[in-house]
């Protein structure tokens, strides 16, 4: 093995890189030594520079054609999409290590499973475009611009976080990015809200608005479907359907699950929630749609949480751990991508393997900022109830005692 990494190393690198390498193999660990001397030795020139892939076809409703059932996907997008989906993967098994150890309390709603949803979704719009969801928002906040240093701060309540720790896990913020959003389906109007805006103000800007399963049988969402097709809003409605509305499936709680068709005068897409290209896809193609002032489009993402509703749930009470574990073989959305990349020869497994050591130091170094930050002081406590107003009194805990609110 050694001798065969030596001459390996000699072919790609050259005289002198190959007698290092060789000197090298007599010394002890020197299979791992001249590993490295080899994955060092590949250049960007070793990999194709992009690929074509086959995605599932999507179901389609009042629509004449569909997104296209291939994609390309460059070797740089390839390696940004794996970094991110495996930063949002590391970042909440840190949650749920910092939960369990009682440092975040509270309400929690985890997002592991479900990258592919966020990452493909923002692959696809512009930042200048706006973006509303429900409380499991964690991935959608890191996608739209807030460090992880700064959501997992949020998590424990300490000023460093997005929301100075005031909010926690279902209120966070960034530009152009409403936050995660505690009443069931009530931010589905608020998007709809948004995106009359972009309409009135002849902007060239659509807003994705997203909501669950659970939240897929509300009243107000069929409300707001009304007005946003008479009105013609560019509104991405999408559905992130992880099969499960707290600890019921959706079998159980819609007598129809085809939740693309609930638009019925909406068109609407049905789209493989597990694959970032298949999600990349159908997004530009329902932003296409909504730019074009043909009005909003209904999309579902067939998805999958790997963790319980919310940290208080053990999520296995309504699953089975089999069922988890074989959606975690079959269709993780990290595993699929890395196979994609390596298959095509667009990263080595080392490559991979490194970002997932640069990803594991982030959340990790994240975390010691998350516990060791300051809480914000209770003065703070009635700021920021008004955005660009004057200071004014806020009465505390009782009558006697009175804090004044700055933005």
């Amino acid at each position: 093995m050694r001798k065969m990494l030596a001459a390996l190393s000699r072919l790609m690198q050259g005289p002198a890189a190959a007698a290092a390498a060789a000197a090298a193999a007599h010394k002890p660990g020197a299979v791992s030594e001249v590993a490295r001397v080899v994955v060092a030795s590949r250049n960007y020139a070793d990999f194709a520079t992009e690929a074509t892939f086959d995605i599932k076809k999507h179901d389609i409703h009042r629509l004449e054609e569909g997104p296209p059932t291939t994609a390309v996907m460059t070797r740089e997008q390839g390696l940004q999409y794996y970094k991110t989906m495996q930063t949002i993967r590391r970042m909440e098994l840190k949650a749920d290590q910092l939960y369990k150890q009682k440092i975040i309390r509270g309400f929690c709603h985890l997002y592991d499973g479900q990258e592919a949803c966020c990452v493909g979704l923002e692959a696809a719009i512009n930042r200048t475009d706006h973006l509303i969801t429900a409380y499991r928002a964690h991935g959608f906040t890191y996608t739209r611009g807030v460090s992880v240093r700064e959501i997992l701060a949020e998590l424990t309540g300490r000023i460093g976080g997005c929301a100075k720790g005031k909010g926690g896990s279902m209120h966070m913020y960034a530009k152009n990015f409403y936050g995660g959003n505690g009443i069931v389906g009530a931010q589905v109007p608020l998007g709809a809200g948004i995106a009359l805006a972009c309409k009135y103000f002849s902007k060239d800007e659509i807003c994705v608005t997203l909501y669950g399963d659970g939240a897929a049988n509300q009243g107000q969402i069929f409300e707001t479907f009304n007005m946003a097709a008479l009105w013609k809003l560019p509104c991405i409605f999408i559905c992130e359907n992880n099969r499960y509305g707290m600890g019921t499936s959706v079998e159980r709680a819609a007598a129809s699950t085809d939740y693309y068709k609930r638009g019925d005068f909406i068109p609407g897409l049905r789209v493989d929630g597990m694959d970032v290209l298949a999600v990349r896809e159908a997004t530009k193609f329902a932003a296409d749609h909504c730019r074009s002032g043909k009005g909003p489009i209904v999309m579902e993402l067939q998805t999958y949480r790997y963790h319980g509703h919310s940290m208080s749930d053990p999520g296995i009470s309504y699953r089975t751990r089999e069922e988890i574990q074989e959606v975690r073989s079959k269709s993780d959305p990290i595993t699929l991508l890395k196979d994609r990349m390596v298959n095509n020869n667009l990263a080595s497994v080392e490559e991979l393997k490194e970002i997932d050591v640069e990803v594991r130091k982030e959340i990790e170094d994240a975390a010691q900022f998350a516990t060791t930050d300051p809480e914000p002081p209770l003065e703070e406590l009635g700021n920021h109830i008004y955005y660009k107003d004057p200071p004014f009194e806020v009465r505390g805990p009782n009558q006697w005692i009175r804090y004044k609110s700055v933005c």
